[in-house]
């Protein structure tokens, strides 16, 4: 069991692929600002570069598989089941989706109330599910969009539609291609989730989604 300091939360992080919003969180943690502590890393991807991230931190890693679940009937909730399984390992008071691409059922959701969080790039309502940034630029390109942005949001079992708890906008009409809105967005995910992690370990969060 990893050491926590006294009064901070214990926090796991989901991932799947290079882990910069991980690394945010990890810089921001080492740092003070978030008065929390990273207990574990899991990845459904054994080759994600965000273990090469946590292994550096010295934060404890994982790789959860669903490759041993495709044959089994009712394979989602059987792998939702074991990864909240390996979760409750760490005892969690937070559980941070940090480009963990997974949808997650209620297997995994009711072990844990009012804990998940997921960061989305995207704003509320708006581009559910994957390629967000992208769907956004063509939509901005056919005239009918001219902000983007991200948010942070507690997980309900319905895509990217949980109480709100932060959104960063981004105004489009100052970018010329979407690498361009790419790196602007990253940069916007990186504030807001530190942000948002940092109140919720403070309380400044209600579990509604509101600032208290």
């Amino acid at each position: 069991m990893s050491v926590v300091k006294e009064g901070h939360k214990r926090i796991v992080v989901l991932i799947s692929g290079s882990g910069t919003n991980l690394q945010a969180l990890i810089n921001a943690t080492q740092s003070g600002m978030i008065k929390g502590d990273i207990v574990g890393v899991i990845s459904n991807r054994k080759s994600a570069y965000g273990l090469t991230r946590a292994e550096a931190a010295g934060i404890p890693q994982k790789v959860v598989s669903y490759g041993p679940f495709k044959a089994r009937s009712a394979s989602r909730d059987a792998y939702d089941a074991h990864l909240a399984s390996v979760v409750l390992e760490y005892q969690p008071d937070l559980i941070i989706l940090a480009g963990f691409m997974r949808i997650l059922g209620m297997n995994f959701l009711s072990c844990f109330p009012n804990q998940v969080v997921n960061l989305h790039p995207a704003l509320p309502e708006a581009f559910p599910g994957t390629d967000a940034i992208a769907r956004a630029w063509e939509a901005h390109r056919s005239g009918d969009l001219s902000e983007t942005g991200v948010m942070v949001h507690f997980v309900v079992e319905e895509v990217d539609a949980g109480p709100v708890l932060g959104i960063r906008r981004l105004d489009l009409t100052r970018f010329e291609t979407l690498e361009q809105v790419e790196k602007a967005m990253h940069v916007l995910e990186h504030e807001l989730l530190v942000e948002v992690v940092s109140n919720l370990c403070t309380s400044k969060v209600n579990h509604s989604g509101s600032t208290l």
